[in-house]
């Protein structure tokens, strides 16, 4: 049975607001465990810890966020002392950025506060409607990133 327009538009709406819930979640838990980690901090540290050294572009693409934009968060990033510049053995006139040990622990400190709020918040879910909708967020994002996010057009005599 395809999707209703109603209930596509409900559920953006949910994921909105989801959207919304996180980055709240993300800058509260900057604040109150790391006051000069600024919210964008996470979106720039999780692909250094995951991936090691990026360039200033690649880290721009995981944020979603333009160079320009990336290179100043990266600054102010360097200044606190959560990323470290160096050059790209590679490419000379090209820097690569590392996260510190000051970053690594903001970022697990962070991943504790986030844990220790999502224990609460599920508290009353169980395992199985739990992982259900990990699943289905997991496939949502999935399907997501292959569309590119380009919409479809309506099809003929469909009606809102």
């Amino acid at each position: 049975m395809p999707l209703t327009p109603a209930t596509r538009d409900r559920l953006m709406a949910g994921v909105a607001q989801l959207i919304r819930a996180g980055r709240h979640l993300s800058s509260r838990a900057a604040t109150q465990l790391h006051g000069d980690l600024p919210s964008f901090g996470w979106s720039l540290l999780v692909p250094l810890e995951r991936d090691g050294d990026l360039r200033c572009s690649a880290l721009a693409a995981h944020a979603g966020v333009d160079g320009s934009v990336a290179s100043r968060q990266l600054a102010t990033l360097e200044r606190a002392g959560y990323v470290e510049r160096h050059p790209d053995p590679r490419d000379g006139r090209a820097a690569l950025f590392r996260l510190t040990g000051r970053g690594a622990d903001a970022l697990a400190t962070s991943r504790a506060l986030r844990s220790a709020w999502a224990r609460t918040a599920l508290a009353d879910w169980d395992d199985d409607d739990a992982r259900r909708l990990a699943g289905l967020l997991e496939r949502l994002v999935a399907d997501i990133d292959v569309t590119g996010a380009q919409p479809r057009p309506e099809p003929a005599g469909a009606t809102r």
